[in-house]
């Protein structure tokens, strides 16, 4: 699934709205984002600059309620349904070599 940020939504609430429509649950029945990542850091990351100009080029990619998630630029989500599984390990991504 695509999904282009509405231009005054956050980074971190598209990423909620869009996993919940991917995953067909409501945003309150999600784990919380700030579980996998900070919402202010992500929103600052793709925030403007400090003199307004718009930051290009950017792009993150994480996983988060069973969905890998790609970020690019701060304008678009791109988001591919995991297979579901249980407990912490839902979230956690094949490549990832850190323990939680």
């Amino acid at each position: 699934m695509e999904y282009e940020l509405a231009p005054d939504e956050s980074v971190s609430t598209a990423v909620v709205r869009a996993v919940s429509a991917v995953d067909g649950r409501e945003t309150c029945f999600l784990r919380p984002l700030a579980d996998v990542v900070d919402p202010t850091a992500l929103d600052t990351l793709f925030d403007p600059q400090n003199d307004g100009t718009p930051r290009t080029g950017g792009r993150l990619s994480f996983v988060f309620n069973s969905c890998h998630i790609t970020i690019d630029n701060g304008e678009y989500l791109t988001l591919r349904l995991l297979e579901h599984r249980s407990g912490d390990d839902r979230d956690r991504d094949p490549t990832d070599s850190r323990v939680r």
